[in-house]
């Protein structure tokens, strides 16, 4: 028996025997429940554990520096021990003249276009890993003539600025020895 009903379907047989489904979920449905479901529990499992992953506090930055004066009218400042490398943007340092002197102390960040890889500048900073880090090994030169310091007894000092969760701390710093011109 053939019959056509409003939807406009052909039902060719028996129409007693046609079912519908009771109650159930389309695909799309049940897939949308199935990323939403997964998405809520993968955020709550990371808000449970975030704590866990946080980066480590490690604690203030030391360092040791050394210096030598060259024979050419330089000087040259070199980190001899650093606990730990820190980024360019976050290291100042200071060139403080003596006490009896009028000169005017000398600062700037390491990571400045003048002093970073620079040549030919009063204050020059060498990145020996080209890492933009400050390292173990990395060294400054000082154009002693230029910064009037070839008398000696200036200090230089490295301060670490802090980033994170690491406060600012006093890296070190060291006298520079005057300059014996042969």
């Amino acid at each position: 028996m053939r019959r056509t009903f409003k939807s406009g379907v052909v039902y060719i047989g028996d129409v007693d025997r046609v079912e519908e489904a009771d109650g159930a979920v389309s695909p799309v449905i049940a897939t949308v429940l199935l990323l939403a479901i997964t998405v809520l529990l993968t955020s709550g499992i990371y808000l449970m554990v975030q704590d866990a992953v946080r980066v480590p506090d490690k604690g203030i930055p030391y360092s040791q520096l050394s210096s030598q004066s060259l024979d050419n009218g330089f000087q040259v400042v070199r980190v001899t021990d650093l606990s730990t490398e820190l980024l360019t943007a976050t290291v100042k340092y200071q060139i403080i003249p003596p006490s009896t002197s009028n000169a005017s102390m000398i600062e700037g960040m390491v990571n400045d276009a003048d002093v970073y890889g620079a040549i030919g500048s009063n204050v020059t900073f060498q990145d020996r890993d080209a890492g933009l880090t400050v390292n173990r090994g990395d060294y400054f030169i000082l154009n002693a003539t230029a910064l009037g310091s070839e008398d000696g007894d200036w200090t230089f000092r490295l301060f670490f600025l802090g980033s994170g969760s690491r406060g600012a701390a006093d890296l070190g710093q060291v006298i520079l020895p005057p300059v014996v011109n042969s």
